[in-house]
């Protein structure tokens, strides 16, 4: 049976509707009403938040634990439902949404794993040392406690995986903090059938219904009200380089400044070295065009540059046209994105000294692959064709000598991934490159393809700006609990009146 959506917000527990409505348009299937958002709306959520955190702030990690497990269930048992309006509405296959379904209730799952294990709450305990001389010392315990409130905007290219109940999300749950998600409009069917989910687990497991609330639509200023709620002490945040900048800038200038976990954007560049190119040169090409294409190119981890030297650039060239034709046009998420593509087409083939190697007509949605080449000089000579063009465009940048190779490396903003392709001959050259890829990118790679990022204790997806706004926190893995919590030191007080994770 087709799935038709209320189009109402949930706050609090309540499906609320709204004087103004805003019309979803969907890849293919039938469009939908869903009521805007408001900035009375905003307010509601986050006080009701706020009630939330003073029972679950305190809860149990078993308890919070359940309530992720629950959530996961919860949307498994809304499977056929949410890949039904989720391929309608982003253009995405059947496949895709399906895996990434499994991705979002794994880390559910894995972050119920974690925070039962407690070992994220880095506990510490320095012993009173009466006798010490010339002054004692007191009993001083630290422990990592939740931060409050917390505003999770949902992404465009994820429908599930970041965006309603994604990383943000069951990361601020697992934390201790209540959540308003601000839907994306681009698959606010999705974004309700996933909210009912999590409404189903938060009456089975008895918890507070202020510890989650949708907010779907709206315009900027609905954006902006919710970073600038007093009640709202942390945001997460997965889109554009300039939408992103500017809600990080009012999170900074509010009375309270609070932290705003961004990812912006990245060009995530290859660096295919010769003996590597020499010897396995077509498989590495047929390997980046596979990456550069995946999803329509509308991963953040997208390798939208290679770097090679200049005598190997006709190869690459050659091999990677190769691979490109055989990929056909794909459906973009919003006719909005589609539109930003072309742009972003235009300005690299426009620049000084590109030469364009394969340009291909677009149709509204639509996306095909293009592919540029430029000298390391002229690169190097303007800035702008270092920025991210969100679909899937490859620039090969070529480089003279080794030296100019790490003149590139080191002009490169902040990175989400950077990747070697490498042999034992190159060692000599990436020895000298790693240092500078390290500072540069928060996932160095090895050959392989960054596209697709593996949910786990060890990753880290963030880097230095403006691959996001924080390079000490990562969005992806269950280090990203972290940024959720803060910590709190208690000198001399008694056991009775200590969090009771410091006796679990």
């Amino acid at each position: 049976m087709t799935f038709t959506p209320h189009g109402k917000h949930l706050i609090a527990g309540n499906w609320v509707a709204g004087d103004a409505s805003f019309t979803s348009t969907p890849a293919h299937g039938p469009a939908h009403s869903f009521a805007v958002g408001t900035v009375a709306l905003v307010d509601q959520a986050a006080r009701a938040a706020e009630a939330a955190f003073w029972s679950f702030g305190w809860s149990s990690r078993g308890e919070r634990a359940r309530l992720l497990r629950r959530i996961a269930d919860e949307i498994e048992a809304r499977a056929e439902t949410i890949t039904e309006i989720g391929c309608q509405e982003t253009g995405l296959p059947e496949a895709r949404l399906n895996g990434e379904r499994g991705r979002t209730t794994g880390q559910l799952r894995l972050f119920a794993d974690h925070i039962e294990a407690g070992d994220y709450l880095d506990r510490r305990h320095d012993a009173a040392l009466p006798d010490r001389q010339p002054l004692p010392r007191p009993e001083i315990r630290m422990i990592q406690r939740p931060i409050g409130p917390v505003a999770v905007f949902g992404a465009s290219n994820f429908p599930l995986a970041f965006s309603t109940a994604g990383g943000d999300t069951a990361a601020a749950l697992a934390a201790g903090c209540p959540v308003v998600v601000k839907g994306h409009s681009a698959h606010p069917g999705t974004a309700e059938i996933v909210a009912e989910a999590i409404l189903a687990a938060i009456t089975a497991c008895g918890i507070h219904p202020g510890v989650f609330s949708l907010i779907q639509g709206g315009n900027r200023q609905v954006g902006e009200a919710v970073v600038t709620h007093p009640l709202i002490k942390a945001v997460g945040f997965t889109g554009s380089l300039a939408g992103g900048r500017a809600l990080f800038d009012l999170c900074a200038a509010r009375a309270e400044p609070i932290p705003f976990f961004g990812e912006l954007g990245s060009v995530n560049p290859m660096f295919l070295l010769p003996a590597a190119m020499a010897a396995r040169g077509d498989q590495i090409a047929q390997g980046w065009a596979g990456s550069l294409t995946m999803g329509a190119g509308q991963f953040c981890t997208n390798p939208g540059i290679a770097v090679v030297m200049q005598d190997q650039a006709t190869a690459l060239a050659q091999a990677t046209l190769a691979a490109l034709h055989a990929v056909g046009a794909q459906v973009m998420l919003t006719e909005g994105i589609a539109s930003a593509y072309l742009q972003g087409r235009d300005r690299v083939a426009g620049a000084r000294g590109v030469q364009s190697l394969l340009t291909q007509v677009c149709d509204r949605r639509q996306a095909t692959p293009q592919l540029f080449q430029v000298r390391g000089a002229d690169w190097l000579a303007d800035h702008s064709l270092s920025e991210e063009v969100f679909g899937p465009l490859g620039l090969i940048v070529t480089a003279a000598d080794p030296e100019e190779m790490l003149a590139i490396a080191q002009s490169l903003q902040g990175q989400l991934t950077a990747t070697l392709h490498l042999d034992a001959g190159d060692t000599d050259l990436a020895r000298r490159l790693m240092p500078v890829l390290e500072r540069k990118a928060g996932r160095v790679l090895a050959n392989g393809y960054p596209t697709g990022v593996e949910v786990c204790d060890a990753m880290v997806h963030g880097g230095p700006y403006p691959a996001s706004t924080n390079f000490g926190a990562t969005s992806v893995g269950t280090l990203s609990i972290r940024r959720f919590l803060r910590p709190v030191s208690y000198q001399n007080i008694p056991a009775a009146l200590l969090p009771a994770d410091f006796g679990a």
